[in-house]
């Protein structure tokens, strides 16, 4: 299987990673290998080692157990999906992943003492949308168990709040008679399909925010975004000031002139997270899990990325929150907390 490998590392630390290079989530492993590719350009702190696991669990079983052989500190993949699979490899092996593609709850627990999370759980994706924007709220969920996850959240504040809503499934019919709001929570090509739809309806959703829209690739996918709200796990402006790693500014600057373009989540959490792998190695002075462990779940830091906190006992995240945008012409712009 192809790999991608940076020069050797001064201290000889290997930080190794499985990521969508080709497949269906390419669009995300890409930006993630930018990422970190830009963190390693900033620090001596370890080798980059990244492997393609073409987006399909086939082949993230066949490369992840020899990365993880060859690895000091492992990342896992992308989307929540490839990540359950990465978690139960790791607890086999008994080594520490530090997870910062799969924001599904269930992964965030599954595997306590042998994942750490940097995303803001699933359940929490559509909090600022449902608390402050929507009313009569339609949420149409993927197939998958991201979505099912994302909407579960929803769901359930909704009903905290004493908010109206329907749940629907991809394919279900979305005409409503009167006032509504439109989450979607699906796939990102999911998403674009139900915003399309929903947008040709006599009557259209009044408000819409989509998981879609928390990447610029969602611009150039509907006609016309402005107005429409995502989420995600950062958008720029959303990060705050830093204690590890590059500022914001830094890292835009850097991303643009690497990538040719500006930077989504996928990048910026993927290099905040091996920047918190490698801090917590130097503070442990070892990369065994049961050293490592204790000095993540003691952690409370920034990075460009957010907060970083987890459960001590889960190794959930706690500290970060969903990042809340609108799009405007030139795409979305951060909204602070409202």
């Amino acid at each position: 299987m192809p790999e991608f490998s940076s020069c050797r590392a001064r201290n000889g630390l290997r930080l190794g990673a499985c990521l969508s290079l080709t497949g269906r989530f390419a669009r995300f492993g890409t930006q993630a290998l930018h990422g970190l590719t830009i963190w390693r350009s900033r620090t001596e702190a370890a080798e980059l080692v990244v492997e393609d696991d073409r987006s399909d669990p086939k082949s993230l079983d066949s490369a992840f157990p020899d990365l993880a052989r060859r690895c000091d500190l492992i990342l896992g993949p992308y989307s929540t999906h490839l990540m359950r699979r990465a978690g139960d490899i790791g607890a086999h092996l008994d080594r520490l992943i530090w997870n910062h593609g799969g924001s599904g709850d269930d992964v965030q627990h599954a595997h306590p003492g042998h994942l750490v999370s940097v995303l803001t759980p699933a359940s929490r994706y559509a909090d600022p949308f449902v608390q402050h924007v929507a009313s009569e709220l339609v949420i149409v969920q993927g197939k998958g168990g991201f979505g099912r996850q994302v909407a579960d959240g929803a769901v359930t504040l909704a009903h905290e709040l004493g908010k109206e809503v329907v749940r629907l499934g991809p394919d279900d019919d979305l005409q409503r008679p009167g006032p509504w709001s439109l989450l979607c929570a699906g796939t990102f090509e999911e998403d674009v399909q139900t915003v399309r739809r929903a947008r040709a309806l006599p009557n259209p959703p009044r408000s819409t925010c989509a998981v879609a829209a928390g990447v610029r690739a969602f611009g150039s996918a509907v006609e016309d975004a402005q107005g429409t709200y995502g989420v995600g796990q950062w958008f720029p402006g959303a990060g705050g000031a830093p204690e590890l790693f590059m500022t914001e500014s830094d890292f835009l600057t850097a991303y643009q002139k690497h990538a040719g373009a500006p930077p989504d989540y996928p990048a910026v959490q993927a290099a905040a997270t091996a920047a918190i792998a490698t801090h917590c190695a130097e503070r442990a002075g070892s990369t065994a899990r049961e050293a490592l462990w204790p000095v993540a779940a003691a952690l409370e830091t920034t990075t460009l990325f957010g907060a970083f906190k987890i459960d001590p006992h889960t190794g959930v995240q706690v500290g970060h929150q969903t990042a809340f945008a609108r799009w405007a012409v030139d795409g979305p712009v951060a909204l602070r907390r409202l």
